[in-house]
């Protein structure tokens, strides 16, 4: 048996990845974390701005990157997300589901509306993007879909009734794209954040009274800054999880212990 180099099973040379919600929080750090580790990344968010400013962070660190302004919501532009990054890459190795519209809601004032909103990015958005992405991810040797849920699609909180049940909903559609995309050579998994210090989480973590709720409810006892992302989504990405597929790893700080 020979033991492969460490480094090389983390190492994303020659790949291509999109990230979706790739501008800040989260989404920025898995596309630089991504970048760092050898692979061509898109970043796709809703503001042309913010997606340039995390392109030209990538390309003064030496890597090759392509903004693509994305409202994940809107079937036509994940059609034109896809094409741009075919077009510019000449394929796609990983997909990273991090786009996610956080409203807050009682469910008594829910309207139609904001309903309709929240899951076309947290549910359709993602799977539309994935599935229209797969004869790609197929014809790469090295094809995965990460999908971004979250600790509240296991517990959720009062007030995130539609942010918690569309990611859940996310969670459960991640094992049945795992599970019909196996045979095709594509693996599909989750990651479930819990408090990470991102503008998502801003309001919550400026109130002291919820601040040290979240840091009670945690068995490290603080909440994590966005680089604490990476590693878990470049396992994911990289040869590193190669035998990984329907599963969901929590990085919540112990929230679900």
């Amino acid at each position: 048996m020979t033991i492969p180099d460490p480094r090389d099973l983390f190492d994303l040379t020659g790949r291509t990845a999109l990230v979706t919600g790739g501008s800040r929080g989260l989404g920025r750090a898995i596309a630089l974390g991504f970048a760092a580790a050898g692979a061509r990344v898109v970043v796709a968010s809703r503001k042309a701005d913010a997606c340039d400013t995390v392109v030209a962070e990538i390309a003064a660190a030496g890597g090759e990157a392509l903004a693509v302004p994305t409202h994940v919501g809107r079937p036509d532009q994940v059609d034109a997300l896809l094409a741009a990054t075919v077009d510019h890459f000449g394929g796609l190795d990983i997909l990273v589901n991090n786009a996610a519209n956080p409203l807050a809601t009682p469910l008594t004032d829910m309207t139609s509306e904001a309903f309709d909103a929240s899951y076309a990015v947290n549910v359709k958005g993602p799977v539309l993007l994935a599935a229209r992405a797969l004869d790609h991810l197929a014809a790469s040797a090295h094809g995965v879909v990460i999908n971004v849920i979250t600790v509240g699609a296991f517990n959720p909180g009062e007030y995130l009734g539609l942010y918690c049940s569309g990611k859940a909903a996310l969670w459960s559609l991640t094992r049945v794209m795992a599970k019909e995309w196996a045979p095709r050579g594509v693996r599909v998994n989750a990651i479930a954040p819990g408090p990470f210090r991102t503008d998502m989480m801003a309001a919550t973590l400026d109130n002291p009274a919820f601040y040290d709720s979240i840091v009670a409810s945690t068995l490290v006892k603080r909440v994590a800054d966005p680089e604490e992302i990476v590693g878990t989504a470049l396992y994911l990405a990289s040869d590193a999880s190669s035998y990984v597929t329907g599963s969901c790893v929590t990085v919540d700080g112990g929230i679900m212990a």
